[in-house]
């Protein structure tokens, strides 16, 4: 008896549902705000193709904003070694990125660019010994990309990274990042430029290629190949390790 009543309320109740549902909206407007986080394990952390854990895992991730204008802020990520490993009185295991900027596209003669403006300070806390050169750093880029291909530009308001006397230094990036339309692969190629300001031994190139499969849910898995011509007596920590060394490279990543 009581599973027929509540069968009837069920019935009777149907009707009601469905007319209170038709007169709800049809759709409802998209949120302009994107928030995204990500986390990702690499078999090491390279920077502009310098080790910055001494060839150890990485565990890395961030988190950003993005408007429908194209306005974006963000934090990333990780854990390094290359400061204590060039001097053992430095405690700095984490690296701290903060970064915001604008990007959008454009049309000229019925061709779509875009670009990419923004600002970003590299953090780095921890404990210094008197007299070391703070490795914080803030850059200034900009950016234009046709197609898959993708070119920026990046300036440094600071010293680099610990380098005394290298503000306005900079950075050129060409990267290309070429869909293949079998097994969702993507080919990763890139080459770049390090221009270090009053240091010239320390300017130097690096190069990359890659693959990465996208396994969807926002899982994918990169591997690549990554070489430099940095010059050895420069870019060699205390252990006697060169950073600008070749390696091949892995990780997987996980967005949210």
């Amino acid at each position: 008896m009581i599973a027929t009543r509540l069968i009837a309320a069920v019935l009777l109740a149907a009707p009601c549902t469905a007319a209170l549902a038709q007169e709800a909206p049809a759709d409802t407007p998209a949120s302009p705000h994107t928030f995204t986080a990500n986390v990702t394990l690499a078999t090491e952390y390279r920077y502009r193709g310098l080790m910055q854990t001494n060839r150890r895992p990485a565990i890395q991730g961030g988190f950003d904003y993005a408007h429908e204008s194209g306005l974006y802020l963000g934090n990333w990520n990780s854990n390094i070694s290359w400061l204590s490993d060039s001097n053992s009185e430095v405690s700095a295991p984490i690296e701290m990125d903060f970064y915001g900027g604008f990007r959008n596209t454009f049309k000229l003669a019925d061709a779509e660019f875009n670009y990419d403006l923004g600002v970003l300070e590299y953090y780095y806390p921890g404990d210094y010994p008197s007299g070391f050169t703070r490795p914080y750093t803030t850059e200034v880029y900009a950016g234009i990309g046709y197609g898959p291909v993708f070119l920026k530009y990046s300036h440094a308001l600071t010293n680099l990274f610990g380098f005394a006397d290298s503000k306005n230094s900079y950075y050129i990036d060409l990267t290309a990042n070429v869909p293949l339309n079998v097994w969702d692969l993507t080919v990763n190629a890139h080459v770049g430029y390090q221009g270090v300001k009053n240091f010239s031994d320390a300017s130097y190139t690096d190069w990359k290629i890659g693959l990465t499969k996208d396994f969807g849910k926002g899982l994918s898995v990169a591997v690549a190949y990554i070489d430099t011509n940095a010059k050895r007596g420069v870019y060699t920590n205390s252990h006697g390790r060169y950073l600008g060394k070749a390696t091949a490279f892995a990780s997987v990543t996980k967005a949210f």
